[in-house]
């Protein structure tokens, strides 16, 4: 586990409420019509995708607050009106650990023992969570890389 400060970034948004299980659907509705409006905004994309939680739950039955984000690099005076939303993003300290491997072990592997090590420590949960797709190789790939990311109130 790292305790970091994240950056300032700018990114498309689509926000749910949803399960668990419903994140792939949406991803896989969302994360095209994000890209062609970017592309015919004329804005570059600027990093990997960024799946966000509020208070995500334990189990794959509870709803929770879901965002999908493709951060975006934003020309000087460009006023952005579509359908996606604009949103600054300022620096959180967040507890992070990177799982590689399959999305079956995301939770088992990647999660857990990131949150066991935040609930040892002096560390307390702000609520919200991050997942970065440093690299993303397909719903099916034996290999993925992904960020994880807990936010901290202290």
């Amino acid at each position: 586990m790292k305790i970091i400060e994240t950056e300032v970034f700018k990114g498309l948004t689509a926000s749910r409420r949803l399960a668990i299980p419903d994140v792939k659907a949406a991803a896989a509705e969302l994360s095209p019509k994000i890209e062609n409006e970017a592309a015919a905004c004329g804005l570059a994309i600027a990093g990997p995708w960024i799946f966000m939680a509020q208070n995500l739950p334990h189990d794959g039955k509870t709803l929770f607050d879901w965002t999908i984000c493709c951060p975006v690099t934003v020309p000087d005076g460009y006023r952005h009106q579509d359908d996606f939303a604009l949103k600054a993003f300022e620096p959180i300290m967040v507890a992070t650990r990177t799982y590689q491997g399959t999305l079956r072990g995301l939770f088992t592997k990647g999660y857990a023992p990131l949150v066991e090590e935040i609930s040892v420590s002096r560390h307390v949960f702000s609520g919200e969570s991050r997942e970065i797709y440093h690299a993303w190789n397909g719903a099916k790939a034996g290999y993925h890389r992904i960020e994880i990311q807990f936010g901290l109130a202290r």
